[in-house]
């Protein structure tokens, strides 16, 4: 006799995927926010990313915290509290840091609002953690990765409409805004964002700890022991913390009217260290993978080289996903890129986030179980949908799309591309691996809108770079997946 299938838990779905939304609007929304604070608080472009440094550096610590506590406990926290109460109390953390938010907003410090998107993103972080298996347990296995797909879904979305919100909260307007007026703005509309933010984020946290029908999610399977793994974790952080000091302490008593040879020196000094800190992060995962490998107690599954090869590959594809996204505003003011003011970069801040979302919209078709044909015809049609939504959403805003009408283009390269890989991911992840590694050489090397098309191409190539990465890291790890 067959089981009835388990409903699924609308509510607690439709408030989940909510939470999904906010982690991809705010995400987005800080690469406008990052010309924005460098011209409202004069910072140079080193400053201004420490925006995403500090978001960014949450998620990390909020990870090696987690990593930590299994290794030395002997059981995963998340599974320990439960998923249910994992997400309650993500989002509660997050809560906190947009109330840190908007305090530090009202007392116009950037320090403090560094803090308060630390502490947003250290919610996130335990959130994140939890979500995925959690949203599996919200209605029957057996569509527990349309769920999954669906909350992915409506994240890339919430990086698409982020930069759109988020500029128009801080410039009030769709025109033109030089860098001077700026610095004459009222940050009033950002905690109003924030607020409603942080209440959506109480309420999300209300309804998941009130209702009875959403399950705890709690696993008391113990973890390996990665002792040798967690030290070489510790000792690669204490490395990273030693590469930035110097560039933090550089700022120190440092003169107001440097000279275009003496800060081009700084730069390079600080640059060495920066590329010190990037050889910390390979050196040390490779090393350590080769040590596991002759004798592999304590260390986890770093031993398997698939995993450790895979953790390398995520660490460059998030970075250069993360480093445009951040770095476009500034690009996009230069001349030779259209010279555009800060009020003006959203659409295509937007459009390179919805390009993340075209890549994942296009590379979810495959979870579905369609008929060969109906597959290649999905696979044309929903690129261009995505493509739609993020012109129409802009257009919506009022801003002017006209710049981006012929990067259609590069979505229909993307799909020529997905046509070619037959939906096997080495062949996909090689790829769209060189596809992405192209763009990135013709936006270093030309000038205007080809390298920017060139630039925003890499948000189509990067989620589906991802994916393959963490589908072909966890071949042959058996349980140690969990």
């Amino acid at each position: 006799m067959t089981q009835p299938k388990q409903p699924t838990n609308t509510g607690a779905l439709t408030t989940l995927v909510v939470v999904f939304f906010f982690w991809g609007f705010i995400a987005a929304g800080n690469s406008v926010f990052i010309p924005f604070c460098k011209h409202y608080f004069s910072l140079d472009q080193f400053q201004s990313q420490l925006i995403d440094f500090a978001f960014y550096l949450a998620y990390y610590l909020g990870a090696l915290g987690l990593f930590a506590y299994g290794a030395f406990g002997g059981k995963d926290l998340v599974g320990k509290w439960g998923y249910k109460k994992s997400i309650v109390y993500g989002l509660l953390f997050s809560a906190i840091g947009a109330a840190a938010m908007i305090i530090a907003v009202n007392a116009n410090t950037f320090a403090g609002m560094l803090v308060g998107l630390f502490i947003v993103a250290l919610g996130f972080s335990l959130q994140q953690t939890a979500a995925q298996p959690f949203s599996i347990t919200l209605g029957d296995p057996s569509t527990g990765t349309s769920r999954v797909n669906l909350g992915g879904g409506v994240n890339s979305f919430g990086t698409t409409i982020g930069p759109i919100v988020v500029a128009l909260a801080l410039f009030g307007t769709t025109a033109a805004i030089t860098d001077e007026q700026i610095k004459g703005l009222s940050l009033s509309k950002v905690i109003v964002l924030y607020s409603c933010v942080g209440g959506l984020f109480i309420a999300a946290a209300a309804l998941f700890h009130f209702s009875k029908k959403v399950p705890a999610g709690i696993m008391e399977e113990k973890t390996e022991p990665a002792n040798k793994a967690l030290t070489t974790l510790i000792i690669m952080t204490g490395l990273l913390v030693v590469m930035f000091v110097p560039i933090f302490n550089s700022y120190k008593n440092l003169a107001p009217d440097l000279s275009a040879a003496a800060q081009h020196e700084l730069e390079t000094y600080r640059m060495k260290w920066l590329f010190g800190a990037l050889a910390v992060v390979v050196v040390g995962l490779i090393a350590a993978n080769y040590t596991a490998q002759k004798k592999s107690d304590g260390w986890g599954a770093m031993k398997y080289p698939q995993l450790v090869l895979g953790m390398l590959g995520i660490f460059v594809y998030v970075g250069v996903e993360v480093s445009i996204g951040s770095n476009l505003g500034e690009l996009l003011k230069q001349a030779d890129f259209g010279g555009y003011q800060s009020s003006q970069i959203a659409p295509f801040i937007s459009m390179y986030w919805g390009s993340l979302m075209i890549g994942r919209w296009a590379g979810a078709i495959s979870a579905f179980e369609l008929k060969s044909s109906t597959h290649k015809v999905m696979t044309f049609i929903v690129p261009l949908v995505a493509f739609g939504i993020v012109i129409g959403a802009n257009s919506i805003a009022q801003y002017d799309m006209t710049p981006l009408y012929w990067y259609i283009i590069c979505v229909l390269i993307q799909i020529g591309a997905f046509y070619i890989s037959k939906d096997k991911p080495a062949r996909t992840l090689l790829i769209f691996s060189v596809l992405g590694v192209t763009a990135m050489a013709i936006g270093i090397f030309t000038k205007g809108t080809v390298a920017t098309y060139a630039f925003l191409s890499g948000g189509l190539c990067g989620p589906i770079i991802g994916h393959g990465f963490f589908s072909l890291r966890f071949m042959g790890l058996g349980n140690k997946t969990l």
